[in-house]
């Protein structure tokens, strides 16, 4: 049996993208990874959740994927990146609404603090959206500062934000 990749990635957009619904725009989006040295192995289910910091706004389709790749994080971090930008990502204003956001949950535990990447994702273990997908793919996931279990992380979330982080069935 192979050992799994433990690299995470979370995906999400809640804008249309040349035609394409935000769920589609994240198939679209993992379908371009193998292509560029990024191989999907596991990826969850897609869940919804309200925008923010502004509910107002159209929510957000999300899922997280495990992939396999050679590159390192920061190469990973240049990959996701340039496929963001070839689905309209503007970093114009932080939290904005977009067409794709790609983020590194974790990778293969690593802790790292660079002007262009911190790892793990600084704030995916207060995040619904990241952790209910992610523990549909890892369950024993162990974040790799706090030590504590994926299901932990998500009992202590406020309940109001695991009621509105829904599985699109």
């Amino acid at each position: 049996m192979t050992e799994p990749a433990r690299i995470y990635i979370a995906l999400g957009a809640n804008l249309p993208c040349d035609g394409l619904s935000p769920q589609e725009t994240l198939t679209a989006a993992l379908q371009q990874l193998p292509e560029r040295g990024v191989m999907p192995v596991l990826v969850s289910g897609y869940w919804t959740s309200p925008a923010w910091p502004d509910p107002a706004k159209l929510a957000y389709v999300n899922a997280v994927a495990e992939v396999a790749t050679r590159l390192s994080a920061e190469k990973l971090l240049g990959v996701l990146q340039d496929v963001e930008s070839g689905f309209g990502r503007e970093r114009t204003v932080r939290w904005e609404s977009r067409t794709l956001d790609l983020d590194i949950v974790d990778y293969r535990g690593c802790v790292m603090d660079t002007p262009d990447l911190i790892l793990p994702h600084p704030r995916a273990q207060g995040r619904a959206f990241v952790l209910l997908p992610l523990q549909e793919i890892a369950p024993a996931w162990v974040h790799p500062i706090s030590k504590r279990g994926i299901s932990e992380l998500i009992s202590s979330l406020p309940d109001e934000d695991l009621a509105q982080t829904c599985r699109i069935r």
